[in-house]
């Protein structure tokens, strides 16, 4: 069981908070038959068979059941059950059939990622039924860049409230807000080359974009290839190098323009994929722990 019993329970709270009705416009019983034989399952209730007629008399007939009892019924296997178990019935509540108004399905459905991805699952469209979307679960992985850790460990010796607040807010969008995620990548190099610049004294215009900011810090640093004396053996690979950190630094800007955050979008416009975004973050992220990590080497000597 990968979805750990805090999320399901923040889940259920999410639900009973926003008064959702998890069987949508079908009443309780057709709703659970969609998943599950009622009729196989045994009657909590001795004056029935099976779990069909204890639901019929205790959520239609008499009432008497609170809305969230199915969460906490052990003949449905959804608080300790399974993730698959949970993922279909949330996948259920859902569906075209049982809620058939496509902007609540969609809200619902980013009510649900907002935990599902603390354990690295999300619900995503599969396919269309009468142009209505169908939703699975799937487990994708707990999407934190590796380089994300190194950011943090290095951020600890300067001022960096506001850049830990990025790597925060990164790690939490890769999955489910891609845009938003290419966006604080940008952010989150320019924060850097701002906090090296200012800690060195060095003047820079706030119109200066990202390439022209990477550049002045890696002048700073003496990082750029005039810098490097040419008897230096590995000078040529050395020169690729840091060419290519500036052709990511250029091309998370170029992402950043065309799909993240902060520019007006079309109405039919589909943003990047979180793969883009672990190319954005784990790029921004190495070039920010490469310049921070100089910048403290220089600082020492």
């Amino acid at each position: 069981m990968k979805i750990s019993e805090i999320t399901r329970q923040d889940i259920i709270d999410a639900i009973q908070v926003e008064q959702i009705n998890w069987s949508g416009r079908m009443d309780e019983t057709a709703f659970l038959s969609r998943l599950y034989d009622l009729t196989s399952l045994p009657s909590t209730d001795g004056r029935f068979h099976n779990a069909e007629g204890d639901i019929w008399q205790h959520r239609i007939n008499n009432y008497d059941w609170d809305d969230d009892w199915v969460f906490y019924d052990s003949r449905f296997d959804l608080k300790n059950g399974d993730d698959e178990i949970l993922l279909r019935f949330l996948c259920e509540t859902i569906h075209p059939v049982v809620r058939p108004d496509v902007t609540e399905a969609e809200r619902i459905c980013q009510l649900y990622n907002q935990y599902l991805k603390n354990d690295g699952f999300e619900i995503t469209e599969k396919t269309r039924l009468s142009g209505k979307p169908v939703f699975v679960g799937r487990y994708v992985g707990l999407t934190s860049a590796p380089a994300l850790n190194a950011v943090k460990e290095i951020v600890t010796g300067i001022d960096a409230g506001y850049v830990s607040q990025q790597i925060t807010k990164m790690e939490a969008a890769v999955t489910n807000d891609p845009g938003l995620a290419i966006g604080t990548a940008k952010e989150l190099v320019e924060t850097c080359c701002k906090t090296i610049l200012d800690n060195r004294g060095i003047s820079y215009s706030k119109n200066d974009d990202l390439p022209k900011l990477v550049k002045l810090t890696s002048k700073e640093l003496s990082l750029t290839p005039d810098d490097i004396p040419e008897k230096t053996r590995a000078v040529t690979t050395i020169k690729k190098l840091l060419s290519n950190l500036a052709t990511i630094t250029q091309g998370i800007a170029e992402l950043r323009n065309q799909y993240g955050t902060g520019h007006g979008k079309s109405a039919k416009f589909k943003g990047l994929s979180s793969r883009h975004a672990k190319l954005a973050v784990g790029s921004a992220s190495t070039l920010a722990v490469f310049l921070l990590e100089t910048h403290e080497e220089r600082e020492s000597n």
